[in-house]
């Protein structure tokens, strides 16, 4: 493992959902709404791609549609197209008794969406967990998460891990590869100090987290052990991925939101050289629209699904 390089002139305020996708990293700037693409020098700045008029979490590439976007952004969940237009499917914090927002999001291997909410001042157990599933309907599948970051999925898609920064957490849940319904969580880790935040698997099934407030970079077996700490040079890493032509870069985004007095590399993207590859961002995969899919069940018995309001 290298030290870590950097990507790119800009410092984000609240740089998250880096994704690697058709040969490139893509991240969201999420308080600003962009959307941008990292660039492959230092002296570079990050490319935009979007622009949207609220808060933009993360983002999935759609299966065979190049440009196409599915979104965490807003209070819900939308499609962006190659010209920077929003399509919203669904927005269902907009009736929340808190001021929402979206936070992290990703595709799972199966090609649905899941992507989570909080609250902007970060109400205990406000946040919720949504699934946008093939056929485009959105489920409520968990309640009671403060700050939501994740979800990452094993390759099979048959494990969820799900981080709930607030609480310095990681949760695992198994997952019916079919339907997409959660089973019982089981406790994965639990920081000490730092707060997990972005997530993402490598090829033999550990799992890669940021910690945010630790300028670190923590790598767990799947027995929940720690295997490997990367040490940064910015106290707030946010949001992580795998990508590079070969799959062993390790991508981190950070941010400079809520510092007094930010370093020099505070917001930056950072690059990381490991061991492990791991898979490029897997992408939302639209259903044929003649094939229903099949109705969605309870997560568990404490938080049932529920269908998402529409707009």
């Amino acid at each position: 493992m290298t030290a870590a390089s950097i990507l790119g002139t800009d410092r984000l305020e609240l740089g998250e959902g880096i994704r690697w996708t058709d040969g490139r990293a893509v991240l969201t700037d999420i308080l600003t709404g962009r959307l941008l693409a990292v660039p492959d020098r230092a002296a570079a700045p990050l490319a935009p791609i979007a622009q949207l008029p609220c808060p933009l979490g993360a983002v999935a590439p759609v299966e065979g549609r190049p440009g196409h976007w599915i979104a965490a952004a807003g209070t819900g969940i939308c499609r962006i197209d190659p010209a920077g237009r929003v399509d919203w499917i669904a927005r269902p914090e907009d009736r929340a008794p808190v001021s929402m927002r979206m936070n992290d999001g990703v595709a799972d291997p199966h090609g649905r969406f899941w992507a989570g909410s909080m609250a902007y001042e970060a109400t205990d157990g406000a946040g919720s967990l949504y699934r946008l599933d093939r056929d485009g309907s959105i489920t409520r599948v968990l309640r009671d998460v403060t700050i939501p970051n994740g979800p990452a999925f094993s390759a099979d898609g048959t494990v969820m891990y799900l981080a709930d920064s607030a609480r310095g957490v990681i949760r695992r849940y198994p997952v019916d590869p079919v339907s997409g319904v959660l089973g019982t969580a089981e406790p994965f880790v639990t920081l000490d100090s730092g707060s997990p935040d972005g997530m993402t698997t490598d090829i033999v099934g550990c799992v890669w987290t940021a910690v945010w407030g630790a300028g670190q970079v923590h790598r767990y077996r799947p027995d929940g052990s720690l295997d490997q700490v990367v040490d940064l040079p910015a106290g707030q890493p946010a949001g992580l991925c795998l990508g590079g032509p070969d799959g062993r870069t390790l991508l981190v985004t950070s941010a400079h939101l809520g510092l007094p007095a930010p370093r020099p590399l505070d917001g930056a993207v950072f690059a990381v050289r490991v061991e492990v590859p791991g898979a490029p961002a897997a992408p939302y995969r639209q259903a044929n629209p003649s094939v229903p899919a099949a109705p969605g069940r309870p997560a568990d018995p404490s938080a049932p699904a529920d269908r998402a309001d529409t707009p």
